[in-house]
């Protein structure tokens, strides 16, 4: 090898050390998978209450790798959770105070390939006009009473909401007590 030769090498070995260009997630086995959340195509556990009319039902629907996805409005409010006992864990009793509808993209949040922490987009209202927010929601997914929200970014308010979101599932997702309210990342915007 020339004297150029061991020159670039030794170069691109320093490079490569000091500035790796994989990003950490990838070097951690860390990685996102999406489905899709369709009442259409998921199985109805419970009936809308025709009595009362503030229940408007609950379903299970599957997500990635078959992973149970329990959805249900109640009051003009969605709320989701996940895992064999989904309806049962803290998250499906959690929603935003606003009347609300979530989106149907659910990003799966994957350590070596096993699902840990969910985001979801959520659609608060803002007014009496209609006009809605946009709020992401973590979850993480620890089945036996820690599977609950933890965290919650204004989308609106922060440009880098998605950024923030799979931060919070990555460092929180696995330790957060679910006796604690979900953590607001970034600006608050209508959040506070």
């Amino acid at each position: 090898m020339s004297h150029n030769q061991r020159s670039l090498a030794l170069g691109l070995a320093f490079l490569v050390t000091a500035f790796p260009f994989v990003p950490e997630a990838a070097a951690t086995g860390i990685a996102s998978d999406y489905t899709k959340i369709r009442l259409e195509a998921c199985t109805q556990i419970s009936a809308a209450d025709a009595e009362e009319g503030t229940f408007g039902g609950a379903w299970q629907c599957a997500g990635y790798k078959g992973q149970p996805v329990y959805v249900a409005e109640g009051d003009l409010r969605m709320f989701v959770s996940f895992g064999p006992t989904a309806a049962d864990e803290p998250a499906a009793g959690q929603t935003l105070p606003n009347f609300n509808t979530v989106n149907e993209t659910l990003e799966w949040r994957l350590r070596d390939g096993v699902p840990f922490a969910t985001i979801l987009r959520w659609f608060p209202s803002v007014d009496e006009s209609g006009k809605t927010g946009s709020v992401l929601i973590v979850t993480q997914l620890r089945p036996g009473g820690g599977t609950c929200q933890i965290a919650r970014i204004d989308a609106q308010a922060n440009k880098d909401a998605n950024v923030l979101a799979r931060q919070a599932a990555d460092t929180m997702a696995g330790s957060f007590d679910c006796s604690n309210p979900p953590a607001v990342m970034g600006t608050p915007g209508m959040l506070y």
